[in-house]
């Protein structure tokens, strides 16, 4: 019925296999989620679920969340950290699905399935050629002063006397969607929660994730 959750990256370690080989894994705490609202299946078969992960201070609850919180039997100082909306399928199961349940992430995966993991990257602020894209420099030698790591040349003669869209150049770097698909499910801790995936996702620690079914 459920095919992705939201959740929030703990850390990343590593473990080890069956046949001892050490993987790079990252913790998650996916859930429990609550569904604060559902949105039927319109003419385009469109069906999602709009679910909150989390906890965050009544203060920042406006009066508009809170009716929708309230509608979901949410209690006051229970607020939802994180809003996030997901489709799920349009067929009758659906019809059971009310504002006000929960999902937890053994409800969702198991061991062995195969993921993709939407996160916001780390924010690097400005940053240079250099760094954000890997440019090489200019030369060391013969009377170098202020350009060892300028960009060089950015544009053409006359025609077309103009830089072209899409020119790599320094600026803003990180703080990007950024989605790694194919991982796999080493572990799964339903008491506390703690999903545990091969391999490294976006983010940093606390930061919102989505997971969805590969």
């Amino acid at each position: 019925m459920f095919n992705a959750i939201v959740g929030s990256k703990i850390n990343q370690t590593q473990t080890f296999d069956e046949s001892g080989n050490r993987i790079p894994v990252t913790r998650i705490n996916a859930g429990p989620c609550h569904i604060i609202s559902v949105k039927t299946a319109d003419r385009d078969g469109y069906a999602a679920l709009v679910i909150g992960f989390g906890i965050k201070r009544t203060k920042l609850v406006n009066k508009a969340q809170q009716g929708n919180f309230k509608k979901a039997g949410l209690a006051e100082n229970k607020a939802p950290r994180f809003l996030k909306e997901i489709e799920v399928g349009s067929g009758d199961e659906n019809g059971e699905i009310k504002p006000g349940s929960s999902f937890s992430v053994s409800d969702v995966f198991k061991e062995g399935d195969r993921i993709e993991v939407s996160g916001i990257s780390k924010g690097k602020g400005f940053a240079g050629v250099v760094k954000r894209h890997g440019f090489a420099g200019g030369p060391r030698t013969h009377g170098q002063s202020d350009r060892e790591r300028a960009p060089g040349s950015i544009g053409q003669t006359t025609t077309p006397g103009r830089v072209y869209k899409g020119k790599r150049m320094a600026g803003r770097m990180g703080q990007d969607r950024v989605t790694v698909k194919n991982l796999k499910v080493v572990a799964i801790d339903a008491e506390k929660n703690i999903l545990t995936i091969k391999g490294l996702v976006a983010g940093g620690r606390n930061s919102l994730l989505l997971i969805r079914k590969y």
